[in-house]
């Protein structure tokens, strides 16, 4: 889940020779390598199916390579990013050939030379949740249950509006769906999409976002209405706090006036002791009692809370050595541990993580 993408450190920019001289082209990219350790130890080597971020388990890989290349004038900006890892492979793993490997394809129009009014179309970072597949970028090395299970990226069309102080954000989004960029076969139903973001200082960042749509053929339609509401507090210079709470709710069946409902606090606090070291906690919590999100076939569904620590060491600004411990446990047993069901499961991972 951030989903709003953020700009990769350190890219290489040039003034490009077109006719415009403040027009920009710049190049950058991410690489991630992880090693994770499952204690339930999965003969297939896949951690449970709703982790898509560092989920291979106990081998040495690649959560997200990335190449990207941006070009912006006054009036125009471009992104193009293709990425490849273990990452895109679960992540993606609905679309269709290439578009596996698409992380942002976007262009976009400013439609006032006065007011920061732009128009985007593409493919581009999901407008739900603090968190993004850019490990470096965050505050803990692995994604949240909320934001593993809400879109990471959306296919569509945005329009979006800066005040000229920097303190709103606005956007409204016309989606394909759900964390798609192919439509659901069948389906008729685009999605529509608000947020709203109001920082008022470098300490304090507000938002709330929204998503309506259908995720289904039109033969089964059920809507969906889902909010994310989070906050990140800077309290002082060095501890920073993040809280975070998801709720939505998608009909029973198609028509129908019922509709079940699945929701996801997290708490998220960061302690930076140096430029060099840091260290998060996480507390979280994902109640989806029928199975809207994250299909269990248990009495309960699935309710799990969550317990995460991680310590940070960045030895130069666009590098981030990094090692988390993890712990999910669960009401109902979920899990598979030595061909027994139990109700919880651990990890350790560690990465390095290098953007240019």
């Amino acid at each position: 889940m951030k989903r709003t993408l953020t700009v990769i450190a350190s890219f290489i920019s040039f003034n490009a020779v077109a006719q415009d001289e403040k027009s920009q082209i710049s190049f950058g990219g991410y690489l991630e390598t992880y090693y994770s350790y499952d204690f339930n130890k999965p003969v297939d080597g896949n951690k449970p199916s709703f982790i898509y971020s560092h989920n291979r388990h106990n081998e040495v890989n690649v959560n997200l390579a990335l190449l990207k290349v941006s070009y912006v004038n006054e009036r125009i900006r471009a992104n193009l990013a293709l990425m490849a890892g273990t990452y895109s492979n679960a992540n993606l793993a609905a679309e269709n050939g290439v578009l596996k490997n698409v992380y942002e394809a976007s262009a976009g129009f400013k439609l006032s030379k006065t007011k920061n009014l732009w128009v985007d179309a593409g493919i581009f970072g999901s407008h739900i949740g603090f968190e993004s597949a850019i490990s470096k970028d965050c505050w803990t090395l692995t994604r949240s249950l909320l934001a593993d299970n809400t879109p990471y990226y959306e296919a569509g069309a945005k329009l979006t509006y800066n005040s000229d102080n920097s303190k709103w954000m606005l956007c409204a989004l016309l989606l394909n769906g759900w964390q798609r960029i192919t439509r659901v076969s069948g389906n008729s139903t685009l999605g529509v999409g608000t947020q709203v973001a109001y920082k008022p200082s470098e300490k304090l960042t507000l938002n709330w976002s929204t998503f309506i749509g259908n995720d289904k053929p039109d033969s089964v339609k059920q809507m969906r209405y889902y909010n994310n509401f989070y906050g990140i507090v800077q309290l002082t210079n060095k501890l920073g706090v993040t809280v975070g709470f998801d709720y939505g709710i998608e009909q029973k069946s198609k028509g129908s006036t019922q509709y079940n409902n699945w929701y996801s606090p997290v708490f998220i606090a960061r302690y930076a002791f140096s430029d060099k070291f840091a260290m998060a906690g996480r507390v979280e919590y994902y109640h989806d009692e029928n199975g809207v999100i994250i299909v269990t076939d248990t009495e309960n569904g699935f309710k799990t809370l969550g317990y995460s620590v991680n310590f940070d060491y960045l030895p130069i600004t666009n590098v981030a050595i990094r090692w988390e411990g993890r712990l999910l446990e669960s009401k109902d047993k979920i899990f598979t541990r030595d061909e027994r069901a139990v109700n919880q499961d651990a990890f350790v991972t560690t990465s390095i993580a290098i953007a240019f």
